[in-house]
């Protein structure tokens, strides 16, 4: 029987990002090629060659690829740019790409509704969609999107980004029922309140912090950091039996 440690190991694994050079994707990407995975971190942001060059420093091995994926053809172009920079095989994919926008509901502009669901679902299918295949044909591997608590609930003045978090979980559970019998395990992690670019205007809203620490038994805001363990685990063996679920990094908030 393997050891227990082992299982938890990605040496030899290729890896694909999306959205990997945002807050929590950074440390989800280090999380995965500390564990021995061959990473690649597609993000619209010129920070993820920074950022790569950084890990690469460290003796990691990441490589970038710059692409907006609001737009399919540049999905289907990084895609296949990764996959040639992975020797034409993935195991795990990650899609960690989003944008928030605030508008009251009566207001929410058409082009930001769009974008925001282009951004946050759209490419989310489409990259399951492609790696999916590749899976399929290499007998199985391991998918992790990032939902949110908004996956659950309504927020405030949010619809399009409650919206595509809702679908985004949804998506999750409906590819798990048809690729678990190919090998291949669906799975999403639902970050509650994290201190990051897309929650600028909470943290910096002294009464809105004040209600969410209300609900927050641990009285303090996600990072990183959080997630990295979760996201060790969904991507290795040790996970192997677990597919379709949504599993909620939020500081104890949907339990109180």
């Amino acid at each position: 029987m393997q050891n227990i440690l082992e299982q938890f190991k990605l040496t030899g694994k290729k890896a694909i990002v999306v959205g990997g050079a945002g807050d929590l994707g950074i440390a989800m990407v280090e999380a995965i090629s500390e564990a021995g995975a061959q990473t690649v971190v597609i993000d619209y942001d010129d920070r993820v060659f920074d950022m790569c060059k950084d890990l690469v420093d460290k003796g990691l091995n990441v490589s970038p690829f710059k692409a907006d994926v609001s737009k399919i053809e540049q999905i289907k172009d990084s895609y296949k740019a990764a996959l040639e920079i992975l020797g034409g095989t993935v195991d795990i994919l990650i899609n960690s790409a989003g944008i928030q926008r605030r508008y009251p509901s009566e207001d929410f502009p058409e082009e930001e509704w769009s974008k925001v669901i282009a951004i946050n679902l759209d490419a989310t299918f489409y990259y399951c969609k492609y790696a999916g295949n590749t899976m399929i044909e290499n007998g199985g591997g391991k998918i992790i999107n990032i939902a949110s608590l908004m996956s659950f609930l309504g927020g405030i003045t949010i619809p399009a980004y409650a919206a595509s978090k809702g679908g985004v979980a949804q998506l999750t559970k409906a590819l798990s029922n048809d690729w678990a019998d190919k090998g291949i395990c669906v799975n999403g992690i639902a970050p509650g309140y994290m201190d990051t670019q897309l929650n600028t205007a909470l943290i910096n809203d002294k009464k809105r912090t004040e209600e969410v620490f209300m609900r927050v038994p641990m009285k303090r805001w996600g990072n990183g950091e959080d997630i990295k363990g979760l996201t060790v685990f969904l991507a290795s063996p040790a996970s192997d039996y677990i597919t379709g679920t949504i599993i909620p990094v939020d500081g104890g908030y949907l339990g109180r």
